[in-house]
């Protein structure tokens, strides 16, 4: 007797469910852990009216997605995750504060506190006056990820209350007015950078950029050489910008250099004959305003037609 064709289709249907079911994969376990609590916290008053906190990076079992700063038990920021340091702003002079740092994940997850660090303001001071430049900095590079920076102190009216340090015009570290060295970490391998340092008041007034002091990162293991060009210098005249550099040691002359301008592409610059021997000289219109800060940087062109590793990047100011 033949079984009917509704049964043998609703079989086949339950079947294939039942196939469906098995074979779709489980969902992935819910995260409840929370991340590790942030290190190495420090906290420095860096005038009458902020406090500079630094921290160490908190691990995960997946990703760290942020850090909260936590003033007197309130939250008064929440940064991403590559962000270790912050300034606190807008706090009254002469005023104790007690700071900890939290680390989160992407499920919500949010570590213990930190320990607790405290910070007092400095005294509020009527002083227009900065300080002068930081001098006679070097750096040294501590392997492949880090450096330490090391300078000769600034003088102020009152006195220096923090040392700023900029890598292309962007401030990456911070240490008290007392300190004349900073260890920097996260950085690439066979990598190119300048530093410059900025002495700061009490009264928020930063002095001129020291000298850029620059260095090589060491390379990967196994890593080619590095082939960024070489004492970089940019100085600004009225409406030009002129640059001067050593080519890199590639084996052939080097015919070509790439010019960035602020992290883009600006311009190729070409020798149409034999380059000269020796530095490099190139002059280029600006049309910005008198005091309108560029960063530049360089790279050339190697015999094999790709390009090589960036200069580091030196800041100038339009005039």
């Amino acid at each position: 007797m033949q079984r009917p064709l509704a049964a043998s289709l609703l079989t086949a249907l339950a079947l294939a469910a039942a196939l469906a079911a098995c074979s779709t994969p489980a969902p992935a376990p819910k995260d409840t852990r929370a991340p590790t609590v942030p290190a190495g916290v420090t906290a420095t008053a860096g005038s009458a009216s902020s406090v500079h906190v630094m921290w160490s990076a908190a691990t995960d079992d997946r990703a760290v997605a942020g850090y909260a700063v936590y003033r007197d038990g309130s939250k008064v920021k929440d940064l991403p995750a590559t962000t270790l340091m912050t300034d606190v702003v807008g706090l009254a002079p002469a005023t104790r504060h007690r700071f900890t740092v939290r680390a989160r994940d992407a499920a919500g997850n949010v570590s213990p506190p930190s320990a607790a660090v405290t910070a007092t303001t400095l005294p509020a001071a009527e002083d227009r006056t900065p300080p002068t430049a930081p001098t006679a900095l070097r750096a040294t590079a501590d392997g492949s990820r880090a450096a330490t920076l090391r300078w000769s102190p600034a003088r102020d009216d009152t006195r220096v209350t923090a040392y700023d340090v900029y890598r292309a015009d962007t401030r990456v570290h911070t240490v008290p007015g007392t300190a004349t060295t900073a260890h920097l970490t996260g950085l690439r391998p066979g990598t190119a950078y300048a530093f410059t340092v900025r002495a700061r008041d009490a009264a928020e007034n930063s002095s001129p950029d020291s000298a850029p002091a620059d260095l090589t990162t060491a390379p990967s293991p196994g890593a080619p050489p590095n082939t960024a060009p070489r004492d970089l210098t940019a100085t600004a005249a009225e409406g030009e910008i002129t640059l001067t550099w050593t080519p890199p040691k590639t084996g052939a002359p080097v015919t070509h250099h790439e010019l960035h301008l602020d992290g883009r592409f600006a311009t190729t610059i070409v020798w149409g004959t034999t380059p000269p021997p020796g530095r490099a000289t190139y002059t280029f219109s600006v049309q910005d305003p008198p005091g309108t800060r560029h960063t530049v940087t360089l790279r050339a062109r190697l015999p094999d037609g790709t390009w090589g590793d960036f200069s580091a990047p030196r800041t100038v100011v339009v005039r």
